[in-house]
C-alpha cells in the first residue's frame, strides 16, 4: 500500500435511535448516529412481516373474481304472442 493516500481508519461510537450503542471502525472519524441497528431492525429481531403471496391472490379473487360471476346473465328477449 502506498503511504499517505489512504484515509485514517479509527474506532468510533455508533448510537442508534433505540438507544443501542456500539463501537466500530470507520473513516468518518466522529461519533455516528443511525436510525436503525441490528437490535431494533425487524429482520434481525424476528418481527418481520412475511408476505403471504397465496393469501394475496385469494384476497384478489374474493374482491374481483366474484364481480364477474355475480353479473346477471343477459336478459332473454320478451316472448311475443301471435294472434
Amino acid at each position: 500500500m502506498k503511504t499517505g493516500i489512504h484515509p485514517k481508519y479509527s474506532e468510533i461510537q455508533v448510537t442508534c435511535s433505540c438507544g443501542n450503542t456500539f463501537v466500530t471502525s470507520s473513516t468518518v472519524g466522529k461519533p455516528l448516529h443511525v436510525e436503525v441497528c441490528s437490535a431494533c431492525h425487524p429482520f434481525y429481531t424476528g418481527k418481520q412481516k412475511v408476505m403471504d403471496t397465496a393469501g394475496r391472490i385469494d384476497k384478489f379473487r374474493q374482491r374481483y373474481g366474484s364481480k364477474t360471476a355475480a353479473t346477471p346473465p343477459a336478459a332473454e328477449p320478451a316472448k311475443t304472442t301471435s294472434p
